[in-house]
């Protein structure tokens, strides 16, 4: 039995980035999601269109990390 290492070792480094990277957008749509609930009198809370803007990127977040795990599953599937 031959193992094809460097082949082991791109699959490796390839699913390592994919996962710090999706983690990372989902990180990002919380912290998007975490700015709409901070009360709106303080400094730092999302007012008007800055919520509005939130919520589209934790929308567009959140769905970029859902099309990751749907093409993921795609190729173990195909």
């Amino acid at each position: 039995m031959k193992i094809d290492w460097a082949a082991l070792a791109s699959v490796f480094g390839v699913s390592l980035v994919v996962t710090v990277a999706l983690v990372g957008v989902f990180t990002l749509g919380i912290v998007a999601l975490s700015k709409l609930s901070a009360p709106a009198s303080s400094a730092t809370g999302a007012t008007g269109g800055s919520a509005a803007l939130a919520r589209t990127g934790a929308y567009a977040a959140f769905a970029a990390c859902v099309a990751a795990v749907a093409y993921g599953i795609y190729l173990i599937v195909a």
